[in-house]
């Protein structure tokens, strides 16, 4: 395949605050390392030769963590947008000298894809852009594309209302550009590749093609959709490589450094991460996923949750439906339900 890719990096991600105050969505951690350092470390394993970070939002936080990506098995290159561009300001200013075909990745999504299946199926077709698809039940806050047999879009439909629509299938924010494309990007301005660029390559006549893509599929963008995609991973229904190793117990995933005193109990699926925690009398789980350093303090109850690295759970406290920041804590004896709690001011970029 060989390809290039530009990672759109540089959003907000406001609907995660507090925890993506000082931290880009993209590099929320995603079974306690960084969503966009399994996104690159894919990319390298399906032969993508470069990858350029397009970046807005609290830059040092990626280029600190991801350098040059020699670690992660592919080079890495960072534009830092000067003004918000929106999408398609992002992609034009991030791809210039990108003179071949090249894919792009709204970064703060989760997925896992045949790569070389979407730009084969780009080729084929002599398509100019080729949008990714995938099937949801409910498409009422995401954007909504409509195909003919061939996969050529017919018309876009941005959040559309109950009814609407009849298609299932939406943009999954991973497309395949052709240079030329970019023509229809104006430059020096906020531009929406959604709801401005790929209408205007529609009624250009230019031929934008979409197809569905096999593999997983979900947005990070909020506390439920974080908690869902954790829960998606302890059931095996996104096999990353941690998970596919032979658990010690059933459905429970403990790594070595992992302390669990012997009057805790455990209730699966949980993930206890690199020197974890669980004191006497904790009951931790089902869905509960503890990031490297985090401790459950003494009698505490913890389920459907995720610890960053260093969070701690107070003796006696509860917590459910939860996303706990790096270093953040919650004290003993609170209940905390459907909480974000924010890092600690000390770890809060890092």
């Amino acid at each position: 395949m060989q390809v290039k890719a530009v990672l759109l990096a540089g959003g907000l991600g406001t609907r995660l605050h507090p925890l993506t105050e000082h931290l880009p969505k993209p590099m929320v951690p995603v079974l306690g390392r960084p969503w966009l350092e399994r996104l690159l470390e894919d990319l390298a394993k399906q032969r993508v030769t470069e990858a350029v970070c397009a970046l807005r939002h609290e830059p040092e936080a990626i280029m600190d963590r991801i350098g040059d990506g020699e670690s992660l098995g592919l080079p890495v290159r960072y534009r830092i947008e000067p003004a918000p561009l929106g999408t398609g300001g992002a992609i034009r200013y991030a791809a210039q000298g990108i003179g071949e075909t090249f894919l792009v990745f709204n970064a703060d999504v989760a997925h896992q894809f045949d790569l070389k299946k979407l730009v084969d199926f780009h080729r084929e077709r002599r398509a100019l852009v080729t949008i990714g698809l995938v099937a949801l039940e409910d498409v009422s806050g995401y954007g909504v594309v409509e195909r003919d047999d061939a996969g050529r879009v017919l018309r876009f439909v941005e959040k559309p209302e109950p009814g609407e629509v009849r298609s299932p299938f939406v943009n999954a924010g991973v497309y395949v550009f052709e240079p030329a494309a970019l023509e229809y990007i104006p430059e020096g301005r906020e531009v929406s590749v959604e709801r401005e660029t790929f209408p205007a390559l529609l009624a250009a006549g230019e031929p934008v093609y979409a197809t569905v893509l096999d593999g997983y599929w979900s947005d990070l963008g909020t506390r439920e959709r974080y908690l869902r995609v954790h829960r998606d991973i302890l059931a095996g229904r996104w096999p990353l490589p941690e998970v596919g190793l032979q658990p010690a117990r059933d459905r429970v995933w403990q790594d070595p450094s992992a302390r669990v005193h012997p009057e805790a109990e455990l209730v699966p699926p949980v993930w206890l991460g690199p020197r974890s925690v669980v004191e006497s009398g904790a009951v931790v789980g089902p869905w509960v996923v503890l990031g490297p350093g985090s401790r459950i303090g003494a009698g505490a109850r913890v389920q459907d949750a995720v610890l960053w690295e260093g969070a701690r759970v107070g003796p006696g406290a509860q917590l459910e439906s939860s996303v706990l920041g790096r270093g953040a804590s919650v004290p003993g004896g609170v209940r905390c339900w459907e909480c974000l709690v924010a890092p600690s001011p000390a770890t809060a970029g890092r």
